[in-house]
C-alpha cells in the first residue's frame, strides 16, 4: 500500500510513546484532566441526553465490557465510550484548547473513550496515563495543523481515541496505523452540530467520536485493514475535510519537552469558554448592582471570535439548554440575576424566566479590538468587560482577563479538588479523589468504576 506521511507519523508516535518518557508535569496534567472530566461527568449525569444514552446502553449489557460510569451497569466498550463521553460533555465543564491559528476544541472529549478501553483491557494506571497523553497529543497536533471548515472538532477526538485505544490494546505498529485509518475515513462529523438552535446532539457528538474511535481500534485488533492513504489520498481527509489547506503536523512531544496535555485550560464555570470572561466580569459587580430589576441596558465587550460565534443569531434567543450555555447574552443575563453560572442556570425554569429574558433583551454584545488582539497572540488572553446602566443613573463596570487574572485557572491540586468536590457533592466517597491523584500506582484501572457508582441517580427507565 502507498505511504501516508500523516498516518505514518501518528502511528510511529503511538508505537514509541511509553510512560517513562512522560515528564512529571505531563503525568500530573493527565491526572488533573481525568479528575476534572470525571467531575464534569457527575455534574452532567442527570441530564436528559445522558439518561437517554444510559437507557440505550442498558439494553445492550456485556459483563466483560466496560462500565457505564456512575452505575453498576456494563456494556460494550464502544457504547460505554459513547455514554460516558456524552455525559462528561453535557454540563459544559470539561477542558478547552485554544491557540492562535488553531482549531478550538475540547481534548478531554478523548478521555472517557480511552478509559473505557483501559477498563476493558485491565490496563494499569501508568498505561492509561500514557494513552491519555497520546490522545491529547494527536488531538492537539491535528488541531494545530488545520481548521475544519464545515466539520466538527469531534473529528480530532475520534482519531485521537483510536490511537489511545489501540495503544491500550497493545497493538503492533501496523495495527496502530490501521486503527487510525479506520477512524479517519468512516467518521467525519459535520459542524451543523454547533449551528442554529443547538440540540441534544451537541454533547452526543463527542460521545459518538469516542465510540467510533474505540470501534476503530477494536476492528484493527481483529485484523481489519484500513483504506490506504486515509489522510493524503486523492479522496482522503486532507482533500475533503481539511480542504487542501497547507497542512503540516507539528512536532509531537517527547524527550523532556512539554506535552500537549499540559496546554489546555480547565473551566471554572458551566458555559462555553467564550462566555466565561463575561461571567467573571459580572460576578465582580453583582453585589454593587443590587436589584436586577433596575437594569436598563447591558453592554458586553468581547473578542471578535466570541461576538461572531456566541453573541448573535440564535444566541440572542436561546431555546434549549445546549444553545443557552453557548450564548453570551444568556449567561450574562442569568449571572446578573443569580450572581454566577452553574448547571442550574440552564434548567427549564431558568430558560423560561421572564426576568432573565428581560435582561437578555437589553444586552448588546460588541467587539473590543484590544480584546481581539489579546485573544490572537501568544500567550492568549481571554478578556471581557460588562457595563451595566441602571434606572437610578448609576453605571457599573466589571472586567476580567489580563494582568494575571485570566480565564485559565492555576493547574494546581487545590483548584481542581475544589471544583471536583463541588460537582460531586456527597454522591461518591470522598476518598476517591485522593486515590485518583495516585493513579500511576494503580495496577488495574477496572478497580475505579465501582467506586464511581453514585448514591442517587436518574434511572434509565423508558
Amino acid at each position: 500500500m502507498s505511504s501516508d506521511h500523516v498516518q505514518d507519523r501518528l502511528a510511529d508516535y503511538a508505537d514509541e510513546i511509553e510512560y517513562p518518557k512522560l515528564p512529571a508535569a505531563a503525568v500530573h496534567a493527565a491526572k488533573a484532566r481525568f479528575i476534572d472530566t470525571l467531575g464534569a461527568l457527575i455534574a452532567g449525569f442527570d441530564g436528559r441526553t445522558c439518561v437517554l444514552a444510559r437507557r440505550l446502553a442498558s439494553r445492550m449489557p456485556q459483563a466483560d465490557g466496560a462500565s457505564v460510569l456512575g452505575t453498576p451497569g456494563r456494556t460494550t466498550a464502544d457504547l460505554a465510550a459513547f455514554v460516558n463521553t456524552t455525559t462528561s460533555r453535557y454540563a459544559e465543564l470539561n477542558d478547552e484548547y485554544h491557540s492562535p491559528g488553531s482549531s478550538h476544541g475540547h481534548p478531554s472529549d478523548t478521555l472517557m473513550g480511552v478509559f473505557a478501553v483501559a477498563e476493558y483491557a485491565h490496563s494499569s494506571g501508568r498505561e492509561f496515563i500514557t494513552a491519555a497523553a497520546l490522545a491529547y497529543e494527536v488531538y492537539i497536533g491535528l488541531a494545530d495543523a488545520t481548521k475544519l471548515p464545515g466539520f466538527d472538532s469531534a473529528n480530532f477526538a475520534c482519531i485521537a481515541v483510536a490511537a489511545g485505544a489501540a495503544k491500550l490494546l497493545r497493538l503492533g505498529r501496523a495495527e496502530l496505523a490501521d486503527a487510525i485509518g479506520l477512524a479517519v475515513v468512516p467518521n467525519n462529523a459535520l459542524d451543523q452540530t454547533r449551528a442554529g438552535q443547538l440540540s441534544m446532539w451537541k454533547a452526543a457528538a463527542a460521545g459518538q467520536a469516542g465510540r467510533a474511535g474505540v470501534f476503530a481500534a477494536l476492528l484493527a485488533r481483529e485484523g481489519m485493514h484500513a483504506p490506504s492513504e486515509p489522510f493524503t489520498g486523492e479522496r482522503g481527509w486532507l482533500e475533503y475535510v481539511a480542504r487542501n489547506q497547507a497542512f503540516e503536523l507539528p512536532p509531537l512531544s517527547g524527550n523532556g519537552e512539554s506535552f500537549a496535555v499540559q496546554r489546555t485550560f480547565l473551566k471554572q464555570r458551566s458555559a462555553c469558554a467564550s462566555s466565561i470572561p463575561a461571567i467573571f466580569a459580572v460576578e465582580r459587580i453583582f453585589a454593587e448592582i443590587g436589584d436586577p430589576s433596575l437594569i436598563q441596558h447591558v453592554t458586553v465587550e468581547v473578542n471578535r471570535h466570541a461576538k461572531q460565534r456566541r453573541g448573535g443569531g440564535p444566541a440572542r434567543n436561546p431555546q434549549t439548554r445546549e444553545a443557552a450555555d453557548h450564548s453570551i447574552p444568556y449567561v450574562v443575563a442569568a449571572a446578573l440575576r443569580d450572581g454566577t453560572i452553574t448547571p442550574r442556570q440552564f434548567d427549564d425554569a431558568h430558560l423560561a424566566d421572564q426576568e432573565i429574558r428581560a435582561i437578555l433583551s437589553r444586552t448588546d454584545i460588541v467587539e473590543n479590538p484590544e480584546f481581539t488582539a489579546a485573544f490572537e497572540r501568544v500567550p492568549v488572553s481571554h478578556r471581557a468587560r460588562v457595563t451595566v446602566e441602571l434606572a437610578d443613573g448609576r453605571v457599573v463596570v466589571g472586567e476580567s482577563g489580563g494582568g494575571g487574572d485570566d480565564l485559565t485557572p492555576a493547574d494546581d491540586i487545590a483548584t481542581i479538588n475544589a471544583k471536583f468536590t463541588m460537582l460531586v457533592a456527597d454522591r461518591i466517597d470522598a476518598e476517591l479523589l485522593e486515590f485518583l491523584w495516585q493513579l500511576e500506582q494503580c495496577d488495574d484501572v477496572a478497580s475505579i468504576p465501582p467506586r464511581l457508582v453514585l448514591r442517587s441517580a436518574a434511572t434509565p427507565s423508558s
